[in-house]
């Protein structure tokens, strides 16, 4: 599967922002879906995930309430709706999918097999 992701720019701290990752491929439903970031000189962090139907999602403490990941496996997209945005939320976003990712390893970087190519943006204070 292929990815793209977009939607990075520059936001205002508080401000609200949508990223959306398109897939490739016709069986986008099997996948699970996640959403990470990497922010200048860190390592990548997970942000928020959701199971193969979207009934599931599970999110990083440091994002938990502020943002919200869906899908739509009809359009074979998975957005991330981020609200209150801190400056600590400037990174680079990347979407990955994975078809036969475990749960355990649902907040590793390692257990998924498809990145997009990342897209940036920057939360100004």
């Amino acid at each position: 599967v292929q990815l793209q992701a977009y939607g990075g720019g520059l936001v205002q701290a508080w401000g609200s922002l949508r990223l959306s990752c398109a897939a490739s491929g016709r069986t986008f439903s099997t996948y699970v879906m996640g959403w990470f970031r990497q922010a200048a000189g860190k390592e990548r962090e997970f942000v928020a995930v959701s199971w193969r139907s979207g009934g599931i999602t599970y999110y990083a403490d440091s994002v938990k309430g502020r943002f919200a990941i869906s899908r739509d496996n009809a359009k074979n997209t998975v957005y991330l709706q981020m609200n209150s945005l801190k400056p600590d939320d400037t990174a680079v976003y990347y979407c990955a999918a994975d078809s036969s990712i475990i749960m355990l390893q649902l907040r590793n970087p390692r257990g998924y097999d498809y990145w997009g190519q990342g897209t940036k943006f920057t939360v100004s204070s």
